[in-house]
């Protein structure tokens, strides 16, 4: 399924995700540091939703008490 994710606290914007059974089979970031996200977005493929969010959960970016990678695991357990 293909899901929306409205981030909060980042520079990204919007989440774009596709789960299917349980795996994490694409990630699209809009807005952001590109570079960054599309190195998430390709490590993160083919990985169990609880894997990704295992990772990412809690990571912080600066003083900001969120990042893009936190955000994405946010996204994956709204959606569970």
């Amino acid at each position: 399924m293909k899901y929306q994710y409205q981030t909060q606290g980042t520079c990204s914007r919007v989440i774009n995700l596709e789960v299917e059974n349980g795996i994490v089979k694409d990630v699209e970031f809009i807005g952001g540091c590109h570079g960054n996200l599309q190195g998430i977005s390709s490590l993160v493929k083919g990985m169990t939703v609880e894997e990704v969010v295992a990772k990412l959960d809690g990571i912080k970016c600066g003083n900001k008490p969120t990042s893009c990678p936190d955000q994405l695991s946010k996204a994956l357990r709204e959606i569970q």
